[in-house]
């Protein structure tokens, strides 16, 4: 039996990245009798995980819950600490798994640490786990330190915390392809030991229909119809290019909605967008809020004309995958991250001015035929290089100490 401890993420679920890869993973490999997965979650503080939530869970005590083969345990969190709680968060579950590895005196554990948040203080603790005859794994994500939000001090931190989980890690999974090579250039010093591991993604249809009364209740609610709007999906965040999506949006003689499902809540960005660009003066320009039903979600991807996606940061973006795999035309920012993904089944853009509003004229324009062949390549693109069979795959050889091909 080969025992993974998994932190990082706040805990199990539908809404993040990693939380969604967690639940993706632990549901795919259930009924797996050679790994037992270990899994840390936020006991309290924002994102705490709450397992009522999660079906399948067995719950054991207030910080303990099952969830088929994984044993996930609860990590308390100051929520004096501000920013830093997700550095102690870190550090304070990887203490949790030495300690649970010494109680049960489990051989050959493998800790994978998800993100670079505590590269200045990882050193002693994964020296306590090689003495127990342990490995780290390290998921080094994307580049979290040239995102905008971000003020220059934390960036240098974030730059320096990556050199040291690099330099402390036994093995880096990357999610894509481009963060493999820039690891292994940037940190050639560390000769570090690299596999790809893309995130995953499904392609199976939305559950609900048209009829469905949650559906019409949305659609209705922001005066949304079928196949009339564009999409965006995303945190909000200037790195994602919100900026020139809407201007270029504005720019277009599109008879569409463009419709944003994101966070924009107390959010200072959204106030400097709606000063610069006036956008709440064209009425197809509708902010929406987020939307938690993984189905209606679904449903709502399905059933845009068009999806756009201006990540300029990052891997594998999630919410790329789960694109390509519902939407039938996907309009990508020109970036090695999302070529290597999107490849021929996408269109590109830049920020070159009017070239995203032609392209955005020129789709709704397009064939029929034209669109359904670039749904067709999107669709066997997920199948074929992103499905989370294959993800997983991949996963259990690594935490069984095989080679990946």
């Amino acid at each position: 039996m080969q025992d993974v401890f998994i932190i990082g993420a706040k805990g199990i679920g539908n809404y993040g990245g990693y939380e969604t890869f967690l639940r993706k993973l632990i549901e795919t490999d259930r009924n797996d009798k050679e790994i037992k997965y270990h899994i840390a979650c936020k006991f309290n503080g924002q994102g705490a995980m709450d397992e009522s939530k999660l079906p399948g869970t067995q719950t054991i005590d207030d910080h303990h819950f099952i969830y088929y083969n994984a044993d996930c345990f609860k990590i308390n969190i100051s929520e004096k600490l501000g920013p830093a709680q997700a550095i102690y968060y870190d550090i304070a579950a990887f203490k949790e798994c030495i300690r649970q590895i010494k109680e049960q005196n489990i051989k050959s554990p493998i800790v994978y640490v998800l993100a670079c948040r505590i590269g200045p203080f990882v050193g002693k603790y994964v020296k306590q786990l090689h003495q127990l005859g342990g490995k780290v794994y390290v998921n080094p994500d994307g580049h979290e330190w040239m995102r905008a939000k971000w003020s220059k001090p934390v960036r240098k931190y974030w730059k320096v915390s990556e050199a040291g989980m690099v330099k402390n890690s036994d093995l880096l999974v990357c999610d894509s392809l481009n963060i493999e090579k820039y690891i292994k250039t940037t940190y050639a010093k560390y000769n570090p030991d690299t596999t790809f591991i893309a995130y995953g993604a499904d392609v199976t249809k939305a559950k609900l229909n048209s009829n469905s009364a949650k559906v019409r209740e949305w659609f209705t609610k922001h005066n949304v119809k079928e196949n009339d709007y564009f999409l965006v999906v995303g945190r909000f965040v200037p790195e994602n290019n919100y900026a020139t999506m809407i201007k270029e949006f504005m720019r277009s003689k599109v008879q569409k909605d463009l419709v944003l499902i994101t966070n924009v809540e107390y959010n200072k960005f959204y106030d400097e967008l709606k000063k610069e660009t006036h956008f709440d003066t064209d009425p197809r320009i509708k902010f929406v809020g987020t939307v938690y039903d993984a189905e209606l979600l679904k449903y709502i991807r399905e059933n845009a004309f068009g999806y756009l996606h201006g990540h300029s940061v990052g891997g594998t973006n999630p919410s790329l995958l789960e694109a390509l795999g519902t939407t039938k035309l996907n309009l990508l920012y020109d970036v090695g991250f999302n070529r290597e993904v999107g490849q021929k089944s996408a269109l590109y853009w830049n920020k070159d001015h009017l070239n995203l509003a032609h392209l955005l004229e020129n789709t709704v324009n397009m064939s029929e035929v034209k669109i359904n062949k670039l749904d067709d390549l999107s669709t066997k693109r997920i199948i074929n290089a992103y499905s989370w069979e294959l993800i997983v795959n991949r996963y259990r050889s690594i935490f069984l100490q095989e080679k990946v091909q």
